[in-house]
């Protein structure tokens, strides 16, 4: 008995799985010198992810770790300005070589960019093939942690790098308001229908003019652990430097958030 043939709607779908397969076996393959891969996130814009992510990454470093931040809002890059980063990576041998600040190993597409205030106009495909580009194309050496920051959103840019990244969790950024908390329930879903964990919840912009709780209260909702809250501080204000180099009392926060979230990466490799 033969086997029909495939029509060429069949076959490009076939084709296209393939090449997603070895994609993906390629950027894991080519990321085994990297620990742990930790994605920052929120389903809402404006509640602070890049923040969180920035000092987060210095935090970890600061503490002795190995550390590097990859910037996948290729739309609004921001890490860059966030980081003070003044040196562009290095390309050698088909690969770029991550530029370094603070002891965090940094690569942006706001490196790429020829004036920063100028918008980046990308459709989908182009979004994915740039994200993929640079997964491919980094070599960050040996890392203990990676820190991924997403744009907002359930749509092409953090589908890609869930459907790419072998990740090992993701922290979720909320702040009080009830529509944030909303669409960090949104996020938390995507990321559950993808098979993947959630390492925590952070509450962000905790205060007199926002509000507390809400972060908490979302943690429980999901059955997800709370990794503590960051308060809205006037140090934020100097941006001089990441503000966790600043000022005692965020490097505090940020130390109890670190801390949590290496519990919960040691949890997750005790389970595997």
């Amino acid at each position: 008995m033969t086997t029909p043939a495939m029509s060429p709607q069949q076959k490009a779908r076939l084709d296209a799985m393939k090449h997603q397969f070895q994609q993906r076996r390629r950027i894991a393959d080519h990321m085994k010198r990297v620990k742990h891969k930790v994605a920052v996130y929120s389903g809402k814009g404006g509640v602070g992810k890049t923040t969180v992510a920035v000092n987060l990454a210095v935090t970890l470093a600061q503490k002795g770790h190995r550390v590097g931040i990859l910037d996948a809002d290729i739309d609004c890059p921001n890490v860059v300005r966030a980081m003070k980063v003044d040196r562009r990576p290095e390309y050698d041998n088909e690969r770029f070589i991550p530029s370094e600040k603070w002891g965090v190993k940094v690569l942006s597409m706001g490196f790429f960019q020829e004036n920063e205030e100028e918008a980046i106009i990308f459709r989908g495909p182009m979004i994915h093939n740039a994200i993929t580009q640079f997964l491919e194309m980094t070599d960050w050496e040996d890392l203990d942690y990676l820190l991924v920051d997403l744009p907002p959103g359930t749509s092409d840019a953090p589908l890609t790098i869930m459907q790419t990244i072998p990740l090992d969790g993701f922290v979720i950024v909320a702040t009080p308001q009830e529509l944030a908390k909303i669409d960090a329930k949104r996020s938390i879903n995507m990321i559950r229908k993808m098979n993947l964990r959630v390492l925590g919840v952070v509450e962000n912009y905790v205060g007199e003019v926002f509000g507390s709780g809400a972060g908490e209260a979302l943690a429980q909702e999901v059955n997800a652990p709370f990794l503590g809250q960051l308060r809205l501080r006037s140090d934020y204000l100097d941006t001089s430097k990441p503000t966790v180099l600043l000022s005692p009392q965020v490097r505090e926060e940020y130390e109890h958030i670190a801390e949590q979230v290496i519990r919960a990466l040691e949890e997750k490799a005790a389970s595997a």
